[in-house]
């Protein structure tokens, strides 16, 4: 308990150090106004916001894309990860075609996703699933793949079912590597829905910053940018709850 106080306050001491130094720096002149807002003109920005509820609509609009692009990525890039480790024949059959997409560039896709899906939610629900599904599927199958063998030959010998193999054996076992991948894909499931918001949208965050971006408002642009960090930070926290609640088995 001592030592988590002790790291929570060693993290707020450099997020102060770090927000004074930027605050005098732009103060005393030494980095412009115009280019660098000051983290009191942000925070008053946020404040306003709150105050007047403007960036509830954007926010929710945002994270509800995330969400969306979370979860549906997350579970399909479990699900196909568990199918191609435990099974190397198709795995290698579709080894070449999942490199191929997964090597497409995301930005390139958007503006493909904006013209089947159009400005709403699901364009962006699309670009973000397709940068979700990859990450977690990449971890879901190497951990399957390193589930120790004499364990799994073990549990075959007494008599263990497929079923019984993959939710005794092989979850526990791979869900080190799932977590990772979540904690990963989180950040970059706001990324992908907030770069579609920016590219077509009339709501988010991303809509919310390229408009102040647009008429050189880089205050409304860092406060947007605060309010993603620290709405991704917050769920980040939530994840990390339900991991060690899930892993309380192995401390």
């Amino acid at each position: 308990m001592r030592a988590r106080v002790s790291l929570l306050l060693g993290q707020i001491l450099i997020a102060v150090a770090f927000l004074s130094t930027w605050q005098v720096l732009v103060t005393t002149g030494k980095l412009d106004k115009f280019f660098f807002s000051r983290p009191s003109d942000i925070a008053a920005r946020i404040s306003t916001w709150l105050q007047t509820g403007s960036i509830w609509p954007h926010l929710l609009v945002t994270l509800e894309e995330a969400a969306l692009a979370f979860a549906l990525g997350a579970g399909a890039g479990i699900l196909c990860g568990f199918a191609l480790a435990r099974s190397p024949r198709l795995g290698a059959l579709a080894d070449p075609f999942i490199r191929i997409l997964n090597a497409l560039p995301r930005v390139v896709l958007a503006p493909i996703f904006l013209l089947w899906f159009g400005l709403g939610i699901w364009s962006k629900v699309a670009l973000g699933v397709t940068v979700v599904f990859f990450i977690v599927f990449f971890n879901t199958h190497q951990g399957v793949r390193d589930v120790d063998k004499s364990v799994v030959d073990n549990a075959r010998m007494l008599g263990a079912s497929e079923w019984q193999l993959t939710r005794h054996v092989l979850i526990p076992s791979a869900l080190t590597w799932v977590f990772s991948s979540l904690h990963i894909s989180i950040g970059f499931a706001v990324i992908a829905v907030v770069v579609g918001e920016y590219l077509g949208a009339s709501r988010g965050v991303g809509y919310l910053i390229s408009q102040a971006e647009g008429v050189f408002d880089t205050t409304g642009v860092f406060a947007g940018m605060a309010v993603l960090s620290a709405s991704v930070l917050l769920v980040g926290l939530g994840v990390n709850r339900l991991e060690r609640w899930l892993l309380r088995w192995k401390s």
